[in-house]
């Protein structure tokens, strides 16, 4: 699998809510061979401080050499990425790990809550173009109030799949968590599930899918100091009793193949 480290010029920077960025970047070698689900490690500041490179999932790749990330601030690191300019340049190393693994001949349920929606527009774009017609497939977002999703939305629909919404507080589509309006949902028969959110959102959609014998892919989030499987820091408990290391095995995993916690 090729990798590269790119010094990435910010073409654009988009901010959808008070917290929620999408970043812009010309990386054409990354851009070039990522693929749904794979993540870049991304140095935010121009020293070393902070000194550690942040993972960010890949949002979308464009034919142009253009790569997009979608982040929340929610520290340091994604405070300074919020504030950059276009023309400024980021040090981008990737891409990394394991994507999602699409199958062109079943229905899809992508289903993403909160940051877990970024990933998506990725997977779905080459979802579509795999199979030409996303009629039947159906795309569940969640997240706590509308502004957190409408803006995305228009990206979605260009690709012409069903979608749903879900809001905590009603202000988009169905009041409540994202789990509850999918477990309402008359799910297309032999689908697959792509699933990207928070931890206990992915442990409910896990379990629906045991359930009902449906083939289920997550995306997991973990604190990364390298993204290669040196510092072992994003190690956690498989369904088989041993570890796994979410930089090299996932980000995305088959559901079964993890511990979920109960």
């Amino acid at each position: 699998m090729s990798q590269y480290q790119e010094k990435a010029t910010v073409t654009r920077v988009e901010q959808f809510s008070e917290k929620n960025y999408r970043l812009t970047l010309d990386c054409p070698r990354i851009a070039g061979c990522a693929q749904p689900g794979q993540f870049v490690m991304l140095r935010v500041g121009p020293g070393k401080d902070p000194l550690l490179r942040r993972p960010f999932s890949i949002h979308q790749t464009r034919a142009d050499g253009r790569l997009q990330l979608y982040f929340k601030v929610v520290g340091r690191g994604t405070d300074i990425l919020a504030q950059k300019r276009p023309g400024e340049t980021l040090s981008v190393f990737g891409p990394l790990g394991r994507g999602y693994r699409l199958d062109a001949t079943s229905p899809s349920v992508i289903v993403g809550g909160g940051l877990g929606i970024a990933p998506l527009l990725f997977l779905v774009k080459e979802n579509c173009r795999l199979k030409n017609d996303c009629s039947k497939d159906l795309l569940v977002l969640g997240a706590r109030e509308k502004i957190e999703l409408e803006p995305l939305l228009a990206d979605f629909q260009a690709f012409g799949l069903t979608i749903h919404t879900a809001t905590d507080d009603g202000s988009l589509g169905h009041r409540g968590f994202i789990i509850e309006l999918m477990q309402s949902l008359p799910l297309p028969a032999g689908c697959t599930v792509y699933c990207c959110g928070p931890e206990a959102m992915m442990a409910v959609v896990s379990s629906l899918c045991r359930s009902r014998a449906i083939p289920c892919q997550v995306s997991v989030e973990s604190v990364m100091a390298c993204g290669m499987g040196a510092c072992l820091g994003c190690s956690r408990p498989a369904a088989n009793g041993g570890y796994t290391h979410v930089c090299l095995n996932g980000p995305v995993y088959d559901a079964e193949e993890l511990l979920w916690e109960s």
